[in-house]
């Protein structure tokens, strides 16, 4: 496993929810996540706790192989951070998922994107806010500005990151799968 580059997987799902931040941000892909392999089998976010529920959010990890993920559409973006910031990023997203239930889904803070304003709170995270957290813990700005107010437009747009895929989770799922057994 190469423990130099970690993923960013945006993908767009087309529930309710993921259309109406659409119509706002006026971007097709609008969920941010982390992954510490480009397989997509370590992939991290804060979302729904439960794919059936789109009420109870929080600390996720989650898991492309769900039906809920068939038909989402996705780029995927591989970031370089070394193999010491990579240990770094990787340790502390294990050490939140080992305290999970502390973590909570930080609707406000989508509110604050809105109004250009912060709204602070302990613990508290949107999918986007924690994926450029994590990059910040290790001292990167791949975005360019605070975590508070990153959007998954803004990290798509960020000239740090290398576009590796556009497509469907699920063709990039099975063209991994063929390129391991090839």
């Amino acid at each position: 496993m190469n423990r130099d580059f970690v993923y960013i997987v945006l993908t767009g799902t087309g529930t309710v929810f993921s259309e109406t931040i659409k119509w706002f941000t006026k971007e097709p892909l609008n969920h941010a996540s982390i992954s510490f392999d480009c397989e997509l089998k370590e992939v991290y976010s804060f979302g729904r706790k439960k794919v059936s529920n789109p009420f109870t959010g929080g600390l996720i990890q989650e898991n492309f192989l769900d039906p809920f993920y068939n038909h989402a559409n996705c780029a995927i973006y591989r970031y370089y951070v070394g193999d010491q910031n990579y240990a770094a990023m990787h340790g502390h997203v294990s050490e939140m998922m080992t305290n999970k239930d502390r973590y909570k889904y930080d609707l406000i803070g989508l509110f604050g994107i809105l109004l250009k304003k912060r709204f602070p709170r302990e613990n508290a995270y949107f999918c986007s806010q924690f994926v450029a957290s994590v990059l910040e813990k290790t001292g990167y700005d791949a975005i360019g500005k605070p975590s508070y107010f990153v959007t998954p437009g803004d990290i798509g747009s960020s000239l740090s990151l290398n576009e590796i895929y556009r497509g469907t989770v699920s063709d990039y799922i099975n063209k991994s799968r063929n390129a391991l057994i090839a």
